[in-house]
């Protein structure tokens, strides 16, 4: 990896300049750099904001009292390295040449259209309400999370191979977790006519019969379902929770209990609105076929191995980076027998910018979505970012 000359400064403190003279009244620390990472840096204030972000989204899962400071203590030792995991990872996906520009346009675009907010400056706007961050900056977040998913998957998860024996001995030494209950998976799309006139609800079929035809003809329903349903469940393509028998009201489970995989029923008229059901796959009871769960069993395979691997190949870029981390601070992902003392305290000096230009580096907060950081091993969503 390239080590950028700007960072290879020895960096303390980020200062505020208030005045052209400088004084000691006008000196203020923003930012206290923790660790260097080839050309970037980590802050105590990245570190700051992933602890309150991890607590807010334990209490957003549930997590309350005493077992919040519990969490908090079993994860607050990995935050500065999450934050490193990271980088390395953001910096190896340039040394690569990774592009997810175009699947950035299609998450955008989609989330655009699951707003409802067809203006680009009013969609800016919402953006930014929701995640507290510029329309650029939050895209920039995306990236990252997008980088860091490719390099994992490219580098580490395509290069674990598990042979076909593999999963035959697991299945044949584990066959009582695949004894099947008899579930049906569906899919919706509900077009809605609650506080419409008779000329609304005839609006409201002609479009649940035109998205049967497409449905049909072979678009994805998914897809369709995320684009034009009503329903709560547009968000999440239109998937709903498995059902038993007898769990769907009489009307809907007749229409679909005994239809094949894409069935795709004519529009039901219910209650709130017209509402089209897609049968996805129809589980039958008993003891499931290798074949029917093979994806599953890959899974229970793949999982245990999966995060060492990653670990170790963290491990590898740690031992090719420039990497400092101030004395007081523990990175618990280091590679061993790695030298990353800070550098000479008595050469070091610090660095000066503008206010406007430090303000513009503080502005992080949760995001509309996260994705987990590699190497992450407690509960919740690793917010290292």
């Amino acid at each position: 990896m390239i080590v950028h000359n700007s960072y290879m400064k020895s960096l303390v403190t980020f200062l505020v300049l208030g005045s052209a003279s400088l004084s000691a009244a006008d000196i203020a620390t923003v930012e206290e750099i923790v660790a260097k990472c080839n050309g970037d840096i980590v802050t105590k204030g990245d570190l700051d904001r992933a602890r309150r972000e991890f607590i807010g989204e334990l209490r957003q899962s549930g997590v309350a009292g005493t077992l919040v400071e519990q969490r908090l203590a079993e994860k607050q030792k990995d935050f500065l390295r999450d934050r490193i995991d990271q980088l390395l990872l953001v910096q190896k996906a340039k040394d690569l040449d990774v592009k997810v520009d175009s699947d950035i346009a299609k998450r955008v675009a989609a989330m655009q259209t699951e707003s409802g907010i067809a203006d680009p400056d009013k969609f800016h706007d919402w953006v930014k309400e929701q995640s507290g961050l510029s329309f650029e900056d939050f895209k920039d977040e995306m990236r990252k999370s997008l980088l860091t998913q490719r390099v994992i998957r490219e580098e580490v998860s395509d290069k674990l191979a598990v042979k076909h024996e593999e999963l035959e001995k697991y299945y044949s030494e584990h066959k009582s977790e695949f004894v099947r209950e008899e579930k049906l998976f569906v899919r919706e799309i509900l077009i809605s006519t609650e506080g419409k006139d008779d000329a609304g609800v005839a609006a409201a079929e002609k479009k649940a019969k035109d998205l049967v035809a497409r449905a049909r003809r072979g678009e994805r329903f998914a897809e369709l379902a995320r684009d034009n349903s009503d329903a709560v469940s547009a968000k999440g393509m239109g998937e709903l929770p498995p059902y038993t028998k007898g769990q769907l009201s009489t009307n809907l489970e007749d229409q679909v209990w005994n239809q094949p995989k894409g069935y795709v029923t004519d529009p039901i008229h219910i209650t709130n609105g017209f509402l089209i059901l897609r049968v996805e796959d129809h589980q039958k009871a008993g003891q499931a076929e290798l074949a029917a769960v093979e994806s599953e069993v890959m899974d229970k395979v793949f999982a245990p191995r999966m995060q060492p691997a990653i670990r170790e190949y963290l491990t590898k870029l740690r031992e090719q980076a420039f990497l400092q981390i101030k004395s007081d601070w523990i990175d618990t992902g280091a590679a061993p027998g790695k030298d990353t003392s800070w550098g000479d305290a008595p050469t070091l000096k610090p660095e000066t910018v503008k206010k406007s230009q430090v303000s513009s580096k503080i502005h992080h907060k949760r995001l509309l979505w996260t994705v987990p950081v590699p190497g992450t091993t407690t509960g919740g969503t690793s917010s290292s970012q």
